[in-house]
């Protein structure tokens, strides 16, 4: 088995994310010679002991970075400000910071003036998930196959981000690096605004009369039943997600609302080509994400 590339990782945040790395780490080998587990909530914190997800377990986040030499923040973005400033003083020098948010912008702007000289800070993000959520929620191989994005900061240090890289290899990802604003701006059209919309379908399904909300829910078909697993995600994470990548997430909506009323004056007019187009060019989107092994 390979050499850990951390001899203590610290996870704070057990959830989906943060649970599956803990998973990952435990079967695969070679990313942590001791792993611990910190999470703000007791009751986290407990399943993840009795499900043996980690070596340690600590709820205070100060604590649980003591003599680290590697920590990932992996909880909602909306929290990384806070944990940060109480990390910061405790972090040894040459500890590797990174973090699987989903926007990174933000977590640029509220992590990295804290993150102290000699520990640099590699923002991350996975681009896997389901819809569950909690320390039960975790899959070894969640991230087989799929793609990590790194942010590196200018100037970052090319040897953590290697370790970074390499620690998402080794649970099965795929990893490319680019620019926070570039990564803030792909993800609100392939993640985000996805979500945007199955949040407020299936708020309008709900403001719906009752007896017709109830023939939704009873003859629901499968399109409207992907919006609602999408829909079933956590509601703190996304949350924090939209209102922190807003700018690139209004302007994704505000094409996306354009376009729908196009589709919807095509549908007026009884305009098919365009309409057919439209699906013809989903479809190919469709084949060419089952041809990358993302679908």
């Amino acid at each position: 088995m390979a050499e850990p590339l951390f001899e203590r990782l610290v996870i704070i945040g057990i959830g989906l994310i943060g649970s599956s790395v803990a998973r990952g780490a435990k079967a695969l080998g070679g990313v942590a010679g001791t792993l611990v587990i910190c999470d703000a909530s007791p009751q986290a914190l407990a399943r993840a002991q009795e499900l043996g997800l980690g070596d340690v377990y600590e709820a205070d986040p100060a604590l649980a970075v003591a003599g680290a030499d590697g920590v990932m923040l992996s909880a909602p973005v909306g929290a990384y400000a806070a944990l940060a400033a109480a990390i910061a003083p405790h972090l040894a020098q040459g500890c590797i910071l990174t973090d699987t948010g989903s926007t990174k912008q933000s977590v640029i702007r509220d992590v990295a003036p804290l993150v102290p000289a000699g520990v640099p800070f590699v923002p991350g993000h996975p681009m896997a998930g389901t819809e569950f959520s909690g320390p039960d929620a975790g899959l070894p191989d969640l991230f087989q196959g799929r793609w990590c994005l790194l942010t590196p900061l200018p100037g970052g240090d090319p040897a953590a981000t290697a370790k970074i890289r390499a620690l998402w290899e080794r649970l099965g990802a795929q990893v490319a690096e680019m620019d926070a604003a570039h990564h803030d701006r792909v993800c609100a059209i392939v993640s985000h605004l996805p979500h945007l919309i199955a949040f407020t379908i299936c708020g309008t399904a709900d403001d719906l009369a009752d007896e017709t909300r109830q023939e939704v829910l009873q003859f629901a078909a499968a399109g409207f039943r992907d919006f609602t697993r999408i829909a079933a995600s956590d509601p703190v994470m996304w949350r924090d997600v939209f209102v922190n990548n807003k700018d690139a997430l209004l302007e994704m909506l505000a094409r996306f609302q354009e376009d729908a009323q196009a589709m919807a004056r095509a549908v007026r007019w009884g305009d098919t080509d365009y309409i057919e187009d439209k699906i013809m060019r989903s479809r190919k989107i469709r084949k060419s994400l089952i041809d990358l092994k993302q679908a």
